[in-house]
């Protein structure tokens, strides 16, 4: 099995030094480049505490939130099938930090800086039996010294967008003997598989067995209780739950907001943004001044319903989707792109977002079931405040429009069962 090259890891090498002067003007990068450098240390010590070569450990790494939703859905079915194996779970993002205490593995950290030695270290303590990468994000070094040592490597809930800059020149050519190395592949659809096989993806690992996210989040949404104090910000009045946004979507909502309650005053908005700093909660709170509005109150303050709830802690969206009539996905006017849109459509309430939807597999089904719209480019505001009157004011439309969303997940459910015994044959093949 080839390893890296030496332009792969010079790369790398490169691209670690910098780390420190790019996380300098960046709080998130600062915070999980130094959780980083301590996690070597931390996985070290675990296996050296409480790592039991006589049983299976199955790892998994999943990069961030979205990654890990898919991923967490396997590793539940893993776990409840096999809860003699130890599970070890890594991430990258500081994001994914409260999903990685909660996937229930016996050892969660961030994953170390993709080096020789800092692989080498790691699969000597962990000993791991298979490792299991999510979407695509898949390490070369780790991947390569894995199968190196005939430990078995899969990729689940695979998929590649087609502009994707990983098929292009070089980072193709730096990553593909990563993707050579992959025993097993779970593709989420055959254009995706295709792709992974142009990656390097040995052509008969690779099956579509579906995305995981779907059995993910519809698992999420039924284990909030229908007593839960969140859903009854959404009592007794139409409500547009607006979850993970930026300022650009702000602009839009808040403007839309203003041109509904004064046809529709018992309208309520909650809004959620995607980073609650108290600099962001503080200008949404003047944008919403002047733009007319009612002073927002914040979750922390709030005991009950109320005209403009502003969300200032996070971990709480997936339950509070479950208090709208409506939703509203941020991202669509952001560089990052869409957030998911799969958490509302559980709920069974139609979707909006933005114009910056084209990359979202997720939305695309939306739209073309019918459950959800897209804001156009050029007067969103208004787009949003027309949606948003005719949903509220037809209550069978939006009842719906929420079905065909809820039909959306229902269609995808099954993948999570379908992938747990792939990887279940990729261990059993190993022990």
């Amino acid at each position: 099995m080839p390893g890296t090259s030496l332009a792969y890891r010079g790369a790398v090498r490169v691209a670690t030094a910098l780390l420190p002067l790019a996380s300098a003007f960046d709080a998130k990068l600062r915070r999980g480049h130094e959780a980083r450098r301590g996690a070597l240390a931390r996985l070290r010590a675990w296996a050296t505490r409480e790592r039991d070569r006589t049983r299976p450990l199955l790892w998994f790494h999943a990069p961030s939130v979205g990654e890990g939703l898919q991923a967490e859905a396997v590793l539940r079915r893993i776990r409840e099938r096999h809860p003699e194996w130890q599970l070890a779970y890594t991430h990258f993002s500081p994001s994914a930090e409260p999903l990685a205490k909660r996937v229930g593995a016996s050892v969660a950290d961030y994953l170390p800086y993709d080096t020789p030695d800092a692989a080498r270290q790691l699969l000597d303590a962990l000993a791991p039996t298979a490792i299991i990468f999510s979407k695509l994000d898949l390490w070369p070094e780790l991947a390569t010294q894995a199968a190196a040592r005939g430990i078995p490597l899969a990729l689940i809930a695979a998929t590649v967008r087609p502009g994707s800059g990983r098929l292009r020149w070089p980072a193709r050519s730096l990553l593909s003997p990563g993707y050579r190395a992959l025993r097993a592949v779970a593709a989420v659809d055959r254009p995706d598989a295709d792709r992974l096989i142009s990656l390097g993806a040995p052509r008969e690992a690779v099956q579509v067995l579906g995305d995981p996210r779907f059995d993910s989040v519809a698992a999420k949404v039924a284990a909030v209780a229908a007593d839960d104090p969140l859903l009854r910000f959404g009592r007794g009045a139409p409500t547009l739950v607006a979850g993970s946004t930026w300022p650009g979507d702000e602009s839009a909502l808040l403007e839309a907001f203003a041109a509904v309650r004064a046809k529709r005053p018992d309208a309520r908005l909650i809004l959620v943004p995607h980073e609650p700093t108290e600099h962001h909660l503080a200008a949404t709170e003047t944008w919403g001044r002047r733009a007319g509005l009612p002073a927002p109150t914040r979750l922390s303050h709030a005991d009950g319903p109320t005209p403009f709830l502003l969300v200032d802690r996070v971990g709480v969206l997936a339950a509070l989707y479950g208090a709208g009539s409506i939703a509203y996905v941020g991202g669509g006017f952001h560089a990052a792109g869409l957030h998911s849109v799969l958490e509302p459509a559980a709920w069974g309430v139609p979707v909006i977002f933005g114009p910056g939807w084209q990359d979202s597999r997720d939305a695309a089904a939306l739209i073309e079931a019918g459950g959800a719209d897209a804001l156009p480019a050029l007067l969103p505001g208004d787009a949003l405040a027309r949606t948003w009157e005719r949903w509220i004011g037809d209550d069978a439309a939006r009842a719906e429009a929420g079905r065909r969303a809820r039909g959306v997940i229902d269609r995808g459910l099954g993948a999570a069962g379908r992938t747990a015994q792939m990887v279940e044959g990729l261990v059993a093949g190993k022990t």
